[in-house]
């Protein structure tokens, strides 16, 4: 860990809200499963990096190698590199992270690969980067809810007595981006989803809504 006050702590949560989810798009030929690609994660956090003055540098800790074979005879390198992560603010305050990454070749890209593998995850545990955006409101119908109970003089009891057009608190606000890191979801989806241009400017009814929306989204791994 790098100094204890810095740029670098405000930073990270301005970067975290700006980069969009990363999905699976890329798909692995031999074994056919999908994954998300290092190159799609640096597109991703590219613009954040450059708008909030953040630079990373890699340190190589460990490094294994050894020959393996191919159920073809074959020979692969097999390379384990753990990494040590720098992200820099532009007043020298940084913070530190370690990943491990492997990575197989015939060639001479094992170590690459290794290193690509843990920046790659490097970045998605500090900057918490959303695997998942807000659907569509036209991808799903919501299931029909019942109408709120009046007291005796025919006034609706809404949850925690809030009106709706009030803007919510700083509780609520942390309540839901507790619940978006816990689902994956992205504060620029969020956002774009109700077209409010911040949480502070978000009323109850949307928070609320928000809230219930999120919790038919499965937690990430």
């Amino acid at each position: 860990m790098g100094a204890t006050e810095g740029k670098i702590y405000k930073a990270i949560p301005c970067i975290m809200g700006e980069i969009n989810a990363v999905g699976k798009n890329k798909k692995n030929t031999q074994q056919g499963f999908m994954y998300r690609g290092v190159d799609d994660v640096m597109n991703a956090i590219n613009p954040a990096l450059v708008k909030n003055n953040v630079f990373i540098v890699p340190e190589v800790i460990e490094q294994s190698r050894e020959e393996r074979k191919t159920a073809k005879g074959g020979s692969l390198l097999y390379s384990v590199c753990r990494m040590k992560f720098r992200f820099y603010a532009d007043d020298g305050s940084y913070v530190e992270a370690v990943t491990t990454g492997e990575g197989m070749d015939s060639g001479d890209k094992s170590t690459n690969k290794a290193m690509a593998v843990a920046f790659k995850y490097a970045c998605f545990q500090v900057f918490c980067i959303p695997t998942e955006e807000m659907k569509d409101p036209d991808a799903e119908t919501p299931e029909p809810s019942s109408p709120n109970k009046k007291d005796n003089a025919g006034t609706d009891k809404r949850q925690d007595n809030v009106p709706e057009q009030e803007h919510i608190d700083c509780v609520k606000i942390n309540a839901l981006r507790e619940k978006m890191m816990k689902k994956g979801v992205s504060e620029k989806s969020v956002l774009e989803y109700y077209k409010v241009n911040s949480f502070d400017n978000m009323d109850f009814k949307i928070w609320k809504d928000a809230m219930q929306l999120l919790d038919k989204y499965k937690d990430v791994a």
